[in-house]
């Protein structure tokens, strides 16, 4: 297979649907790409299990999601898979049942640079293109509890969210001028001046007289939504509720066919997220990295009520040591944060503070910068 089009650099994107995460990612840089480099730079993308890799793990984004579901079973296997020596015995095992695969990969998708938003296509990607011209860049998808399969000395360059995750890095072996802290790249749409609240609250039919909770698990509707749905709303009786059900299509018709206390308002899967964080006043959600990052651009301060655990711990510790949002894994203590902040506005305003602090929404273009430079290719005058 040529390269999709030989007059210009191909930069080869690796992802999986293993969570929201990835893809999202993957292509949030090739936005960036675009956005500064137009159509000078082709940017295809390859899904490592669904097209490469052999029975069973080209069953991976299908079994993920139930995978996740048992927190504990997660939880052991990715505590005992999570260092440096460990990691380096998995990818050496696995070798020899996955070689092919990777081989034929390369070898059907050549470019001038691979992008890693996946742990587990790092280490074999690299061992791999030993003796290849094209180098692999790995961008990490995780904010803070980043395992040791992300990083690999043989990686031209590792981008990394946070200074937690480049520490990490630096444990595991890798060289200091090889790891940068970039942020985790978001859609451009994301990344936009705020738009006036009001305006914003007026098309969207929400209440402009009252504190805006907006409640969301994720695009599958992950996690205790509901219950914590009805908590908020028979609790916080001056406050307004948005719920986002995702494509959990279940569970949006059991919501709407309930009647609320509170004014609510319930979507299933929605395109309008920015303007909705930027016209919420709290956000509720499981503890996933790209969310918290959207919402730190957006200037919304978190209450955090579900996280995958070992993956997603760090995420908490960061949000809540640097004031972003707390942690609040039982309803009752979701009530008790939103009537905090709620009854004494300066220490919502103080989270509002330390989120637009932490925000990176200049991430994606600055990576794309990073990759365009990497296959020769300058920003026009």
């Amino acid at each position: 297979m040529n390269k999709p089009d030989s007059s210009s650099p191909c930069i080869l994107f690796l992802f999986s649907d293993t969570g929201g995460g990835h893809r999202s990612a993957a292509e949030a840089i090739i936005e960036g790409l675009k956005l500064e480099f137009g159509d000078r730079i082709s940017t295809p993308m390859v899904d490592i299990f669904k097209d490469y890799a052999p029975v069973p793990l080209n069953y991976m984004p299908e079994l993920y999601p139930r995978m996740v579901r048992s927190p504990r079973a997660w939880e052991l296997g990715y505590r005992l898979s999570n260092g440096p020596h460990r990691a380096r015995l998995i990818t050496a095992s696995a070798w020899p049942y996955v070689r092919s695969a990777v081989q034929k990969l390369i070898a059907q998708n050549p470019c001038d640079l691979m992008v890693s938003v996946h742990p587990l296509a790092t280490a074999s990607i690299t061992r791999a293109l030993k003796g290849h011209h094209s180098p692999l860049i790995t961008v990490i998808t995780d904010l803070v509890s980043t395992h040791a399969l992300w990083y690999s000395r043989r990686s031209e360059l590792t981008i990394a969210p946070t200074e937690a995750a480049r520490q990490r890095a630096l444990i595991f072996g890798l060289e200091p001028e090889r790891v940068r802290v970039i942020g985790l790249p978001v859609a451009d749409r994301f990344c936009q001046p705020p738009k006036d609240r009001e305006d914003l609250r007026a098309r969207l039919k929400w209440p402009q007289n009252r504190p805006v909770i907006l409640l969301i698990g994720g695009g599958e509707g992950m996690g205790p939504l509901e219950e914590t749905a009805n908590t908020i709303a028979a609790s916080c009786p001056t406050a307004a509720l948005i719920i986002i059900a995702g494509r959990n299509e279940s569970l949006k018709a059991r919501l709407e066919s309930q009647i609320w206390p509170i004014p609510t308002l319930i979507y299933g899967f929605v395109r309008e997220m920015p303007d909705f964080m930027r016209a919420a006043d709290v956000l509720v959600t499981k503890a996933g990295p790209g969310t918290i990052s959207e919402a730190l651009i957006a200037g919304l301060p978190m209450i955090l009520y579900s996280r995958v655990p070992g993956q997603e711990d760090g995420n908490v510790t960061y949000v809540v040591s640097e004031g972003a949002g707390v942690w609040a894994p039982q309803a009752e203590q979701i009530v008790s944060a939103l009537h905090n902040w709620i009854k004494f506005p300066q220490k919502r305003a103080e989270a509002v503070a330390a989120c637009h602090r932490l925000a990176r929404p200049q991430a994606a273009r600055q990576i794309a910068r990073i990759l365009a430079d990497q296959v020769g290719v300058r920003t026009e005058p």
